[in-house]
């Protein structure tokens, strides 16, 4: 199993570890509760080294990202970031990803943990393009909050804006930061050479930054209604599903088009919704869903929220719900009501 440059340092300060996709990450510190609060307050650190980045370069880099993914790169500029989706003939989506266009030319490609190799193979089978793996010899922190962005311009002397990159000197190395993130509050991601990564972790722990683990980052992520690939998002569900039209451009050829293009015509059977519960329970992927006007379908991502104190869930509802409808969860024998609403949880408003 593979371990971070900080596994030494993660488990100093009282990290519970699991197996995440081959890697033995943090899955809490404190407890998920606390540090979910942390970041909604005030600013938490997440190593999230396991996940996936390569450099891409070449001739042929700006083409391939073109073809290959569904959202068009040439709607951004060097110094910015896009969020894209890699797709396969039939529309669904391969892998959910961001793209970091460099001020020097060069892209970094963020993809799934899970998915590094898969993504990292249809750029190398592309023509003109030179890719690098940088998972291996580096360290990436998420520092997210609504005090982040101050933080990270305390510790790294770096302050970029929403889907913004910037690279300074750090130590002995540079550091790459980005104004991205996977919980719905500001901040930043960090890249940096692993000889470096202790220290810029002990920087923002020593700034205030409470230390949070995965548990806490998918709790964080599900109450901002973002979907999570392998849960929400699969090779058998499509953008215009999933509600991601939004990273799809139509105006330039990509693998996948012809399908959302007939799907958009001919309508979605299904879509997926945001729902809160009404009553006790937790809702949890797989239960079953049945709504006021007649629609049923199935959760993806279900938990508490601890900003609602109730139950949260994604699910996929045919046909398509409204915001507002009235829908009732089977969890346990019995069925819990609720509501549709559009995410994210703790700010909507049905």
């Amino acid at each position: 199993m593979r371990r971070s440059p900080l596994h030494d340092l993660n488990e100093s300060i009282g990290a519970r570890f699991v197996d995440f996709g081959g890697w033995e990450m943090p899955v809490q510190y404190d407890s998920v509760l606390a540090e979910h609060r942390a970041v909604r307050s005030d600013v938490g650190v997440f190593d999230v080294t396991h996940l996936g980045r390569f450099a891409l370069s070449g001739p042929g880099a700006e083409a391939a990202l073109t073809h290959l993914l569904c959202n068009d790169i040439s709607r951004v500029a060097p110094g910015r970031c896009q969020y894209t989706m890699l797709l396969n003939d039939s529309g669904g989506i391969v892998d959910d990803l961001i793209v970091w266009w460099r001020d020097d030319g060069t892209f970094w490609v963020m993809p799934n943990a899970a998915n590094q190799e898969r993504v990292m193979g249809e750029f190398l089978s592309a023509r003109g393009c030179h890719v690098e793996d940088l998972q291996g010899g580096t360290v990436f922190l998420a520092v997210q909050g609504p005090n982040a962005p101050e933080m990270i311009d305390a510790v790294a002397a770096a302050k970029p804006g929403r889907f913004r990159n910037v690279e300074i000197a750090w130590g002995q190395n540079m550091l790459s930061v980005a104004g991205t993130g996977y919980t719905g509050e500001p901040g930043g991601e960090l890249c940096i050479d692993a000889s470096d990564g202790e220290a810029l972790m002990r920087a923002f722990l020593d700034a205030g930054a409470k230390a949070c683990g995965l548990g806490a980052r998918d709790t964080l992520r599900l109450e901002a209604g973002l979907p999570l690939w392998g849960e929400d998002l699969d090779a058998t569900t499509t953008p215009l599903e999933a509600g991601l039209d939004f990273a799809v451009s139509f105006d330039h050829d990509f693998v996948g088009r012809e399908a959302l293009a007939e799907l958009r015509e001919s309508g979605l059977e299904r879509r997926l919704a945001g729902l809160v519960l009404e009553d006790r329970g937790i809702p949890r992927h797989g239960h079953v869903v049945r709504a006021e006007g007649g629609g049923e379908g199935t959760v993806t991502s279900g938990n508490i929220s601890p900003i609602l104190d109730s139950g949260i869930a994604l699910a996929y509802m045919s046909p398509p719900v409204e915001v507002g409808e009235r829908v009732d969860v089977s969890i346990r024998d019995r069925w819990v009501p609720g509501r549709v609403v559009d995410p994210p949880f703790h700010t909507a408003k049905a």
